[in-house]
Order: C-alpha cells, then sequence, then structure tokens
C-alpha cells in the first residue's frame, strides 16, 4: 500500500502498520478501519489510550455506527492500551504466555461465529515512546504468531515524529518487516525531532 494510502482497505489477515502526523489523522484513518467491520457484521477491538478511545468512538458515531448495540452484541470491544501492555510486559519485555492470556480471549470473543474482526492497537507505540524500542519491536512479533492462530486483521499506529531520523532507522526497518501494509506518512520524510521532545 503507497504512504498515505487509507487504511480501511486492509484485507482480513493483514497486519498493517500506519505512521501519523497527529491525533486527527490517527482518529480519521482508524475510526475508517472500524467502521467497515462495524458495518459488515463484523467485530472491532481497540486497544488505546482513553484519549484516544474517545476520538474512534466520537468520529464512528458520527459515521452513524451504533456503538452502544455494538457494544452489547460483542461486536465493540475497547481496551486500555496501557493497562492491557502491564499484563503483557514482565520486566520491560513482552511475556508470551502473558500476552496469549490477555489477547486470545478477546480475538475469540469477537470473532465468534465466524464474523471478521478489525483490530486496532497502540500497545506497541507506548512500549517505543518509553524507550522499549526492541520490546516493541517483540511484541510485534507476537502479534503477528498470533495472526497464525486466529483470523483477524490488525493495525497498529506509530506517531511518524517519533520514528523519524537517522538514530532509529534499523529500528524503524524492523517495524516495516513485521507488518505486511504500510500507510501514512513515511517517517523517514520528517525531519528529526530535537532531543526531549
Amino acid at each position: 500500500m503507497p504512504p498515505g494510502t487509507e487504511v480501511r482497505t486492509i484485507e482480513p489477515g493483514d497486519h498493517a502498520v500506519l505512521f501519523y502526523r497527529d491525533d486527527a489523522e490517527l482518529a480519521g484513518q482508524v475510526s475508517a478501519y472500524l467502521l467497515e467491520a462495524i458495518r459488515d457484521g463484523g467485530a472491532a477491538v481497540v486497544i488505546a489510550t482513553p484519549d484516544h478511545r474517545r476520538a474512534f468512538e466520537e468520529q464512528l458515531v458520527q459515521a452513524g455506527a451504533d456503538i452502544a448495540a455494538a457494544w452489547a452484541s460483542g461486536r465493540y470491544l475497547a481496551l486500555d492500551a496501557a493497562e492491557t501492555m502491564r499484563r503483557c510486559v514482565v520486566a520491560d519485555w513482552p511475556d508470551a504466555a502473558s500476552f496469549w492470556l490477555a489477547i486470545s480471549p478477546l480475538i475469540r470473543q469477537a470473532a465468534r461465529d465466524g464474523r471478521p474482526v478489525r483490530v486496532f492497537g497502540e500497545m506497541v507505540w507506548l512500549l517505543w515512546e518509553d524507550g522499549l524500542i526492541s520490546a516493541a519491536i517483540e511484541l510485534e512479533a507476537m502479534w503477528n504468531e498470533l495472526g497464525g492462530q486466529y483470523p483477524f486483521s490488525l493495525l497498529c499506529a506509530y506517531r511518524a515524529e517519533s520514528v523519524s531520523g537517522s538514530g532509529h532507522a534499523d529500528e524503524l526497518t524492523q517495524v516495516c518487516r513485521a507488518h505486511a501494509v504500510t500507510a501514512g506518512v513515511p517517517p523517514e520524510s520528517l525531519p528529526a525531532h530535537p532531543q526531549g521532545q
């Protein structure tokens, strides 16, 4: 997928990454991606910060999605990214067993009756922001392993400014390799942000 392409067209089973400039871009892209699942009788799973969850839900409602009905039927599930990450990370490193216990029941619940599932997660971005970049890459690999067991599409997101700059080139390459689809602004096109910002 060329940079700048919208993520709503992600195919079932794809693991995609979105590099976004600001929260408005993130909310627009993610809500469009989730709306496809809700409108098509599928399920949407969101693992995000409280502010981002609110922004997604506001846009979904504006687009005509009945979030309350989707919640009630188990077709919309939302978790706090930081809290979920704490359940999956031990001593600053993702624990495979803890990840599996925290995430696989959620995916199974969402996918019941064979409905398609779209997942959005930003635990990896929180790890990156905390300076735990290798841990973020390891968590991406765990998501890929889980994707081999359950049918779902997954969208991860990183603020482009956070991952830009020559100091992260190798790690950014690894992140891109962990995904089948890359969307949004290419991080290498942004200037490196000053230290401490």
